[in-house]
């Protein structure tokens, strides 16, 4: 026959030491007097906590996510204990824990998770990056097949299983090591995801460090640019094609922009004249850019172009795979010896017709939509014309200096 025993619930919080407007948050189970914490790895503000009411106070969202996480964890530390009652197992504090943890792991698979991903990202992350995370996930799975099992459980998932599926990447002679980095950067955010939904303690993917090979930037010097925009090509296809991508060079808009481009995006900017409203596809972040002469020409080009003929888009964009491949044909034609694809001329904007022409970086960062001019800065790197430049005005001042000395 059991003996009575006393169970109780409770939640704590612990400030950070660094950090002391900020508190861990932990729930504390108690079975006859004898107590074990369980960290719930959630963090919450210090001055939001009410202890007496074990709950957060107001009814912000971080409230409100919070207050149902504490009701949800105990609600299944309640059913923990129900069922080894039912059971009739010796109940104390560390079998509750455990008990608890082991419910909150062995259900999940890594294909469970792969399927969690798609059905709630799928409408928050855009189209091209999912397709990216299906193109991952299909690896995933296929390396399961090379390991001879149809699913793992993720508290299986460990840091050998991390290498393993390196090695099986490397494996595969299309992919390059960049190409692997962006897989294993993918698989590490899918366990992450995990981690933050407490359905693993521990994440063994954050030991694996990215290693990326730096990339030589492809852009377009001035010759380069003043030869592919005046060049007379015979084919229609190929006129449009390059008058897009020239667009592109003098507007710093990416393949998706400039697809998504339509009328009501132009406006009157700050100094009367004609300035390009949007936001970035990829970052949703907005952008203004005036427009300069070159891209006003394109647009008074097509502005009835059968294609976009009665809709309110401004350029007749092929699809990506299409604009890319009649990108290499005119290069080939006009014989410029780069592999050219249309962020090129993203790139070529941010060098030759910006940065090098003096425009400050900070400026420059915002055209392109960067959120860190550290991101900005890759470009900068890469103009040893405009470092001339900048000597040359140099020993200019120099020179004259030494003039007026002497």
């Amino acid at each position: 026959m059991r003996t009575s025993q006393t169970f109780s619930i409770s939640f704590i919080v612990r400030k950070k030491k660094q950090q002391p407007d900020l508190s861990n948050l932990y729930t504390r189970i108690t079975v006859n007097g004898k107590s074990l914490e369980i960290s719930l790895k959630r963090t919450i503000s210090s001055n939001k906590w009410n202890q007496a009411a074990n709950k957060l106070k107001g009814n912000s969202t971080e409230s409100q996510q919070m207050n149902k996480k504490i009701d949800e964890t105990r609600a299944r530390l309640y059913e923990v204990y129900d069922l080894l009652m039912k059971e009739d197992q010796i109940i104390t504090a560390q079998e509750i824990k455990t008990r608890y943890l082991k419910s909150d792991q062995k259900y999940f698979t890594l294909t469970y998770l792969i399927s969690y991903h798609k059905e709630k990202m799928n409408k928050v992350l855009k189209y091209g990056t999912m397709k990216n995370y299906n193109t991952t996930e299909t690896y995933l799975k296929n390396y399961l097949k090379h390991l001879k099992v149809p699913n793992i459980y993720l508290k299986q998932i460990d840091y050998q299983f991390t290498l393993g599926f390196e090695s099986f990447l490397r494996g595969f002679p299309g992919l390059r090591n960049n190409g692997i980095m962006k897989h294993m950067e993918r698989f590490k955010k899918l366990m992450r995801l995990a981690e933050d939904l407490d359905w693993i303690e521990k994440n063994p993917t954050k030991k694996f460090k990215l290693r990326f090979d730096p990339v030589d930037m492809v852009y377009l010097n001035k010759p380069e640019l003043e030869k592919i925009k005046n060049e007379i090509l015979e084919k229609h296809v190929l006129n449009i094609n390059r008058d897009i991508f020239i667009f592109s060079c003098y507007t710093g808009l990416a393949y998706a922009d400039v697809k998504n481009l339509k009328k009501n995006h132009v406006q009157i900017g700050i100094d009367g004249d004609k300035w390009i409203y949007t936001r970035r596809i990829k970052t949703n972040t907005a952008v203004r850019i005036p427009i300069l002469k070159e891209a006003q020409e394109i647009l008074d080009r097509y502005k009835e172009h059968p294609r976009i003929d009665g809709t309110e888009k401004l350029l007749p964009v092929y699809s990506n795979q299409k604009t890319n491949q009649y990108l290499r044909e005119v290069t080939e034609k006009i014989k410029i010896k780069k592999k050219l694809s249309f962020h090129t001329a993203r790139h070529t904007f941010a060098t030759t017709v910006t940065l090098a022409n003096g425009v400050p970086i900070e400026t420059v960062s915002k055209l392109l939509g960067h959120h860190k001019i550290s991101t900005t800065q890759i470009y900068a790197r890469v103009i040893d014309t405009k470092i001339s430049s900048d000597f040359d005005n140099l020993r200019r001042k120099l020179n004259n200096q030494n003039k007026i000395k002497s």
